[in-house]
């Protein structure tokens, strides 16, 4: 019997979007998403990524102060990755949150879900991203099912050390 496996992105796919930052931004970041996953076919399932998106725009909406938040999504080497860019100085962490608190389960979500996630400083504050790799059954519809990777939730990995940046091309902004 002969099965073609289906084919899967392998070049890089980017695009860079503005949002400002308001009630709304979350909601456009989510319609980015789904939209460059149906466009651009990756195989993952796309109501963890636009939940992930949600939790990380919200976050830094939250914590920003310019009124703008970049939001960058890329495929490549078998998985999707998604960067939301604020000017805040502070680093996300995990906060073990109560049934009784209203906030403070976003990145225990993301955490859960993503394959990867971290963060990294940039010239003009932070970035936080996470990473879903590619699931051949969610063309079958299957979905995925949580991960648990953790990479940078705020514990120094070596005196003065920093989470370094993608290493992704930069991308011209949308």
């Amino acid at each position: 019997m002969n099965v073609m496996a289906p084919t899967r992105p392998t070049e890089l796919r980017g695009c860079r979007i503005r949002l400002t930052t308001g009630p709304a931004a979350s909601a456009e970041a989510r319609r980015q998403v789904r939209a460059a996953i149906c466009a651009w076919e990756i195989p993952v399932d796309p109501d963890v990524a636009i939940l992930l998106t949600s939790e990380l725009v919200t976050n830094a909406i939250r914590h920003e102060v310019t009124g703008i938040v970049m939001l960058a999504i890329t495929c490549s080497c078998g998985q999707l990755r998604v960067d939301v860019h604020d000017t805040a100085r502070c680093l996300p962490m995990l906060v073990d949150a109560s049934a009784d608190d209203e906030a403070g389960r976003g990145l225990m979500l993301v955490t859960t879900l993503s394959d990867e996630w971290g963060f990294y400083r940039t010239p003009a504050g932070k970035a936080v991203y996470f990473t879903l790799a590619f699931q051949p059954d969610v063309a079958e519809g299957n979905g995925r099912g949580p991960q648990g990777v953790i990479r940078g939730d705020g514990e120094p990995s070596a005196p003065g050390s920093s989470p370094s940046p993608p290493n992704a091309p930069a991308l011209p902004a949308a």
